[in-house]
Order: C-alpha cells, then sequence, then structure tokens
C-alpha cells in the first residue's frame, strides 16, 4: 500500500498493524471548498490520495489529514514555537476534538473509501512551567493543536473519549471496520 504522507507518526500506526507500506507524496494546496469541518477534512484527505492514485493505478493509495478543533476553531500545525504556545494555552484546561479524515483509493480496482474519525481529548491545566519547558523541547512543532499526545505532551491529557490512535494521527479501528464493511478479511487487509 501507498502512504500517501510524510507523518512518521501514521506510518508506524499502520506498519506496526502489519500493513506494508511505501511513502509517496505530492505537496497539494491544503484547501476545500466544502462547507463542514469533517467534510473539509475529508476532501483534504482525498485531494491527497486523488494525485498518487493516478500515476499508480494498481496500488492501494491511502491518504488521510488530522485537524485539532476548539469550538469552531480549527488549530493546524504550528511552524513556531510562539504559535504552539499560543494553541496550547487554548487548549488548556478544555475539551477539544481531534478529527482525522481518511480515503483510500484503487484505481483499477474502482475503489474509494472516505471516512473520519472523532477523538475527544481533555486536556489538564498546563502550568506555566510546564509550558515553557514543553515548548523548549520543540514536540510542539507540526503537529496539529501543536502537541503529540504519544510524547512529552502526555502529562497534559486528562483523558480521551475515543480512538488514542487518532489523536496520534490515525484512526486503525474506524479504518479497518469500514474496509471490512467493504468484505475485506484480515490477510486481505494486511496485505494492501
Amino acid at each position: 500500500m501507498i502512504l500517501a504522507s510524510q507523518s512518521p507518526r501514521r506510518k508506524e500506526i499502520l506498519s506496526d498493524f502489519g500493513f506494508k507500506i511505501k511513502v509517496k507524496v505530492k505537496e497539494i494546496e491544503e484547501k476545500s471548498n466544502k462547507k463542514t469541518i469533517i467534510e473539509q477534512i475529508e476532501d483534504i484527505a482525498n485531494q491527497k490520495s486523488e494525485i498518487i492514485a493516478k500515476e499508480n493505478i494498481n496500488e492501494y493509495v491511502l491518504a488521510a489529514d488530522t485537524v485539532v478543533v476548539l469550538g469552531e476553531e480549527i488549530l493546524g500545525k504550528p511552524k513556531t514555537k510562539e504559535k504552539a504556545e499560543e494553541m496550547l494555552n487554548k487548549l488548556s484546561g478544555k475539551m477539544h476534538q481531534v478529527i482525522t479524515g481518511y480515503s483510500l483509493i484503487n484505481k483499477k480496482k474502482n475503489l474509494k473509501i472516505i471516512g473520519h474519525d472523532i477523538t475527544n481529548v481533555h486536556m489538564k491545566k498546563i502550568l506555566e512551567n510546564e509550558l515553557k519547558w514543553y515548548i523548549e523541547t520543540e514536540d510542539s512543532l507540526d503537529k496539529a493543536g501543536g502537541y503529540g499526545i504519544q510524547g512529552k505532551a502526555a502529562i497534559f491529557i486528562d483523558k480521551i473519549e475515543g480512538d488514542f490512535f487518532n489523536v496520534m494521527g490515525f484512526p486503525l479501528s474506524a479504518f479497518v471496520e469500514q474496509l471490512r464493511k467493504q468484505n475485506f478479511d484480515i490477510n486481505k487487509i494486511i496485505n494492501l
């Protein structure tokens, strides 16, 4: 299977499950004209998989897009420490949602599976000295919402409702459930 993502976390999740992964990516403008956040995220994931699938028609191509949503605000990937600190201050002491949209395409088999998963994340109140320490580790950069649940930011998480792997970057359980609905058996799933 081709993973149309440079995310080491997605590759790790899928590889650990047993998928044989090749990574191929092309830059796209991650924008969508769809109305709802969920539709936008699924659309961006689909754009990522489509561009790779067109050049690899015999292959299964999987792409995903993960965002952190606080109320109606989408918190993307901070590029600077200052932006990460700003995002984490917004999330501190609050519940937010992590939404991942995914798209699996195989052009030759005329297969397209698009879906998403939502996990509620309850974050503790982050103390100022802990936030400064975390920001200096640079673990916050280039992660949706400015944190990675599987890393040092785990100390900020009070509880989650939903799939841990969705927060990490790929909703494995929801994805495999979608494949089951398409009558993929487990051996077929692993050998995509």
